[in-house]
């Protein structure tokens, strides 16, 4: 009957799992940047607080006889600077956010090493859940199986509520500020209202004076 009730719960976990984690679940994210022979190349992901980040970076040239070499720098919401790396061909940066925003990591090339040519920078992004050493978790806990995979689907789950709180002070954050937007608009609309009644009255008042004086009416 206990190998029934966790069959079961794996299933439905497995099933919340496998839809929800596009939408709600940071996951990794590994990308290929083509970084121009001038300028920067930045890529951004909007993360809330309290979450570990972790990514690997490399860099590749189509030509074997270069190395190009960035400058890397991975900055907070605030602009706090959460990594730096100067004339790298690869590295890796982790951290914990302390507020939720846009996190930004900007590869910059490092003078001529790239001989003039566009090279591409290979980018492991993972967050949250991804970011964990699950091998090292069930090693040091004695865990494997269905018990590891529920351990995950357990973690998925708490990130799953964790975004819906996240979303869900967000969405009241912009209803206020939607509020407050229309009631700014209906003060200035009766505003512009009341002014352009006074100045047409004031119009009227002058002009009528100004046909008395000239005995016009």
């Amino acid at each position: 009957m206990k190998l029934e009730f966790t069959t079961t719960k794996f299933s439905l976990l497995s099933a919340l799992f496998f839809f929800l984690t596009p939408e709600l679940i940071p996951v990794s994210e590994a990308v290929w940047l083509k970084v121009p022979k001038t300028g920067t190349k930045c890529v951004s992901e909007e993360i809330q607080s309290k979450v570990v980040v972790l990514a690997d970076y490399l860099v590749i040239s189509d030509e074997h006889s270069i190395f190009p070499t960035v400058s890397v720098k991975v900055t907070s919401p605030y602009g706090n600077v959460l990594h730096h790396n100067e004339n790298a061909t690869h590295g890796q940066f982790a951290f914990t956010t302390q507020e939720s925003g846009t996190y930004l990591a900007c590869f910059d090339p490092v003078g001529n090493s790239h001989g003039n040519k566009d090279f591409s920078i290979n980018l492991d992004w993972k967050t949250g859940i991804a970011a964990k050493d699950w091998d090292s978790i069930a090693r040091k806990e004695k865990i494997e199986g269905v018990e590891l995979e529920l351990r995950k689907l357990e973690a998925a789950v708490e990130g799953i509520h964790d975004n819906l709180l996240y979303l869900k002070d967000r969405e009241a954050e912009m209803r206020i500020v939607s509020e407050k937007t229309n009631s700014r608009v209906a003060w200035f609309s009766i505003m512009s209202l009341g002014i352009c009644i006074v100045v047409s009255g004031l119009q009227i008042l002058y002009l009528k004076q100004y046909f008395e004086r000239k005995k016009l009416i």
